[in-house]
């Protein structure tokens, strides 16, 4: 007898085929698929789900849940979505693995991305880490190796160049992570202390990463040469020399390539024609997202959070970030703050820069320093750098997949924390088709599946995982915006995580079966 039995509904299996009349049926933890006459079939529950699309739990490959889903382990935001799996670890900013000192000052720098939560930090290894997922939340949970963490445990905070003996040891903590299932190194080039690795540093992590079958993927150095494309064409030469598959991860225009989407895929498509393994990953929004000290020059970051507050209070220093860093270029009336850490400025959040100091009668620069000092670094915002018109396009090229890039922190998030795979459905496919549905359901599904190495999840097939979503095609949809982003969609009817029922009719169970995903070889 199977567990539960999905009926009348339309199977769009992943894959990309169009989908087909059938039943899904859940044997604890696994699925089997079945077609024609099902009334004689055994089954805990029967669920009639007519009407509905029934797919693969989506695969969310670029998130910042990294310690607010051990806070809050129903991960709300995400399974109402439909995403059943998340990675962690991104942009070069992790938790793991790390000495207890690191691992706290990683937690007060990134507090603006990934919160503070009271956790018990006690773990130190990748291995560790990833064993607090197993069945205390409603995901599961893979993660990557952030590149600041093993230059944190060898180098520090120094801005200065690897020597080749601590290259050899950071090789050796990667290797030591990718044994315990990291599914790939990360990197996040405008973050310090990831940001100060030379090319040749990553070539030499992303070949130890390669011989472990990981990706390497990267928040490019968006400063580098042109700011437009010499960025990633720095991300694509170190999968070339490393042969390391990359992932260009939220390939998106900025204020430096707005309207140029097409130039940005044409870098793929050249790498692909002559053999590298280049992909992308995309949200379907016009606004990214950051902590508010990346808007502080890189320089300034030498020496960790105590340094760079010291140097935000010294008068000299400020104005010297003024005109060297991005205070000389920041539109201040696009930045929104989006999460503040303390109560006394909570006023802050929804409101821009320019706003926020013409109610403090400043100077935008002055306020963006005080804000970072006041705040102790949790101070986040996102800006509405990007252009619709290249999101659309980038989604419908072969290589992308999609991703929610959401912070899970403040009061006034980017809505793609709450909304971005019911956008995509609804908005992006059903109403404005972008992109065909089942196209769409891949790019969710089999496809990050495929890339991260997860060979029981992604496709709705016998043996497969019972990671599966239920969906109304004709009312799924985000009800998240920028002035009130926490709004759960709608017409997500069912999730099941590792065979268990986590949303039933679009409320949660309290269910919390998610395990730790790792690459499997």
């Amino acid at each position: 007898m199977f567990n539960t039995l999905l009926v009348g509904g339309i199977i769009v299996d992943g894959t990309g085929n169009v989908g087909f009349p059938g039943a899904v049926a859940i044997d604890s933890d696994r699925i089997r698929i079945l077609t024609g006459d099902v009334s004689s079939i055994d089954a805990g529950h029967i669920l009639d789900v007519s009407g509905c699309m029934v797919a693969p739990g989506f695969i969310d490959v670029h998130t910042h849940s990294d310690l607010m889903t051990l806070a809050e382990p129903l991960n709300e935001p995400k399974v109402y979505q439909g995403i059943t799996t998340e990675l962690v670890g991104q942009d070069g900013v992790g938790y793991a693995p790390l000495s207890e000192s690191s691992l706290l000052t990683m937690v007060r720098y990134y507090a603006g991305i990934n919160g503070s939560p009271p956790l018990d930090y006690n773990w130190r290894s990748m291995a560790e880490y990833l064993q607090l997922f197993e069945g205390t939340t409603s995901v599961n949970i893979g993660s990557l190796m952030p590149n600041s963490c093993p230059r944190l445990e060898v180098i520090g905070w120094d801005n200065r160049p690897a020597t080749a003996d601590e290259i050899r040891r950071m090789q050796e903590i990667v290797r030591q992570a990718m044994s315990e299932g990291a599914l790939g190194l990360s990197s996040g080039l405008n973050y310090a202390p990831g940001v100060y690795a030379s090319t040749e540093e990553l070539i030499q992590l992303c070949k130890t990463v390669a011989a472990h079958g990981g990706v390497y993927c990267t928040h490019v150095r968006y400063d580098l040469g042109d700011r437009a494309l010499d960025p990633f064409r720095e991300a694509i030469n170190i999968g070339k020399r490393s042969g390391c598959p990359v992932q260009l991860t939220h390939y998106a225009t900025n204020y430096a390539t707005r309207g140029k989407a097409d130039r940005l895929l044409e870098l793929v498509d050249k790498a692909r024609l002559v053999g590298l393994d280049v992909t992308v990953d995309s949200y379907p929004w016009p606004a990214g997202s950051s902590v508010l000290h990346m808007c502080v020059p890189v320089w300034a970051h030498d020496g960790g959070p105590q340094a760079l507050l010291e140097r935000l209070k010294n008068p000299a220093e400020r104005a010297k970030m003024r005109t060297q860093g991005a205070g000389s270029v920041l539109n201040y009336s696009e930045m929104v703050i989006s999460a503040i850490g303390t109560e006394k400025n909570r006023w802050c959040e929804g409101r821009t820069v320019a706003e926020i100091a013409d109610e403090l009668k400043k100077d935008p620069w002055d306020t963006v320093c005080d804000l970072i000092i006041d705040e102790d670094l949790y101070v986040s915002y996102y800006v509405f750098s990007g252009h619709m018109d290249d999101v659309k396009l980038i989604m419908r090229h072969p290589s992308q997949m999609f991703c929610s890039d959401g912070l899970r922190v403040g009061g006034r998030p980017n809505p793609r924390t709450y909304g971005t795979y019911p956008k995509v459905l609804g908005q992006m496919v059903r109403d404005e088709k972008v992109l065909p549905m089942e196209q769409a359901i891949r790019k969710m599904t089999s496809f990050p599946a495929q890339r991260f190495g997860l060979k029981d999840r992604g496709i709705l097939r016998d043996g497969m995982k019972a990671d599966v979503v239920v969906f109304d095609p004709l009312t799924v949809s985000s009800t998240a915006t920028f002035e009130n982003p926490k709004q759960y969609p709608l017409g997500i009817e069912y999730v099941f995580v590792n065979g268990e029922m986590v949303v039933e009719q679009g409320t949660h169970t309290g269910a919390t079966p998610g395990r730790s995903v790792t690459r499997r070889v």
